[in-house]
């Protein structure tokens, strides 16, 4: 089914600044490149499973109907050519793609439905079968000219992820947009926009890998779906039994939140020496702390330091915590909802900027351990007596590790990605409140971690800085990071 009649055809061109911070001397080189391409798209199409299957009304669960999820998340995969197909059917993504995308949503049928809204603002899926948008498009750029150190902010995403007008709405809209774009060298990008509200990043992996397989000749998933919301669902009568900070209301009362003009967004790379580094920032009885632990607490202090609120002002970080094994029996293989907590560590911003990086470790280090299966149960009752409310987003820093989802694993038969994951930091209802963790290899072939950071030019300075200025205390330390300046709404 066509949702527009006209070739797309749009010149594109972006400039990439990388620049190299390099401690005990220094350093800053920077090295400035534009990088012009035109990409050209198909009309739109809907995408309907291959077979019948059930017209049903599915609820979602009271985890994933939250105001903090009813947003759309961007993520793009990028793939070299592969040399050794015979069939020359299979030598066009775009084709095997689709085909398999239809396969896919037989089993997956819900995501060719559309989200409806019923009494108490809860959702559900009515599985109407109309299909996910399906977008087909050439690039004449090379996988190659994208550089060496593929990572967000990635140039003319928005070309490479069309927002088709009408089809970014969470009601009666299409649940996925999916978009394969040829490149001249026989590559390819394969980018998915995602209704959060259907599931987390696990759950996508896991319908991912099952278009995967799909597209590499099997007749059904490794993995089946598993639906079954009913397994979050508040309990009867419903009880908040923990305490929960993250959802608190807070007013903007110096106007705090982040605005979105003149948006700057990079990403940190930090691998071994970078994160060697920051262990000798904190006491020796830490140092066993988690990559991830350490890495939050020192983009938390960094970020609000960067941000300058004042300091009586109450400051939190949100540490997103998947539950699946944290409940008894554990959530079932196969299950594709949202199964994570947003457990939040909070203080005043004077002790957080002025206290050793120690100080926020610890209060990162108790925030993750507060989720259990009664921590999720009483989220999921709060959703239901608080009308479904959105996170704190008033100085709030949202962290998702995503290091461990398995986007870099994806396969449609042209071999793992050669980057795979989130498409940029600060996503969101709210932008620029989150970041991810995403795992990288650098061109030196050290694997590490990714870290997109969103923010106001002039905070983006002094972010820089601040880190800079934790590594100048060790002898090897090197920050890669590269910037794009955003100007409108991420």
């Amino acid at each position: 089914m066509s949702l527009a009649h006209n070739l797309s055809t749009t010149p594109l061109a972006t400039k990439l600044a990388s620049i190299y911070l390099q401690t005990p001397t220094h350093f800053m080189a920077l090295q400035d490149y534009s990088l012009v391409f035109t990409v050209t798209r198909q009309s739109p199409e809907l995408i309907t499973p291959s077979k019948a299957t059930p017209h049903e009304y599915k609820l979602l669960s009271d985890i994933d109907d939250q105001e903090g999820l009813r947003f759309q998340i961007p993520v793009i995969q990028f793939y070299a050519k592969k040399n050794d197909f015979v069939d020359a059917r299979k030598m066009d993504p775009v084709k095997v793609i689709r085909e398999a995308l239809a396969k896919t949503l037989v089993f997956y049928y819900p995501f060719a439905g559309r989200l409806r809204e019923g009494a108490g603002r809860k959702m559900g899926v009515d599985c109407t079968a109309e299909g996910v948008m399906f977008i087909e498009a050439d690039a004449d750029v090379t996988l190659e000219e994208f550089g060496d150190a593929l990572q967000p902010p990635f140039p003319c995403l928005e070309e490479l992820l069309f927002d088709v007008p009408g089809s970014a709405g969470v009601l009666d809209c299409p649940l996925l947009l999916i978009q394969v774009t040829r490149l001249k060298c026989g590559g390819f990008i394969f980018a998915l926009r995602l209704n959060h509200t259907m599931c987390d990043a696990a759950g996508l992996v896991q319908f991912m890998t099952a278009l995967g397989e799909i597209a590499r000749g099997a007749s059904v998933p490794s993995i089946p779906p598993v639906w079954q919301r009913e397994l979050l669902n508040a309990r009867v009568p419903q009880r908040v039994t923990c305490t929960h900070r993250e959802y608190d209301e807070v007013a903007d009362t110096n106007g705090t939140i982040i605005p979105l003009d003149d948006m700057v967004h990079r990403s940190f790379f930090f691998g071994p020496t970078e994160i060697h580094a920051l262990r000798q920032l904190i006491p020796p009885h830490l140092r066993k702390c988690s990559s991830f632990e350490l890495l939050t607490a020192c983009l938390w202090r960094s970020r609000t330091r960067s941000l300058q609120p004042e300091p009586e002002e109450e400051v939190r970080v949100l540490c997103i915590v998947n539950a699946r094994a944290r409940f008894n029996p554990p959530l079932p293989t196969g299950y594709y909802g949202n199964a994570f907590a947003f457990p939040v560590a909070l203080t005043t911003a004077g002790k957080l900027c002025q206290n050793p990086i120690g100080y926020a470790l610890e209060l990162v280090r108790k925030t993750k351990e507060d989720v259990t299966e009664e921590y999720m149960r009483s989220v999921a009752d709060l959703m239901v007596l608080k009308d479904r409310p959105h996170f704190t987003v008033v100085r709030t820093y949202l962290v998702s590790d995503v290091t461990r989802a398995g986007f870099g694993d994806v396969d449609f038969g042209w071999g793992k990605p050669a980057y795979g994951g989130p498409a940029k930091g600060g996503v969101g209802a709210i932008p620029g409140v989150a970041s991810f963790y995403i795992p990288f290899k650098n061109k030196k072939g050290e694997n590490g971690i990714v870290v997109p950071i969103c923010l106001p030019a002039f905070a983006m300075e002094k972010f820089v800085a601040e880190l800079d200025g934790m590594l100048k205390k060790n002898e090897q330390s090197v920050i890669n990071n590269t910037s794009v300046h955003i100007t409108s709404a991420l």
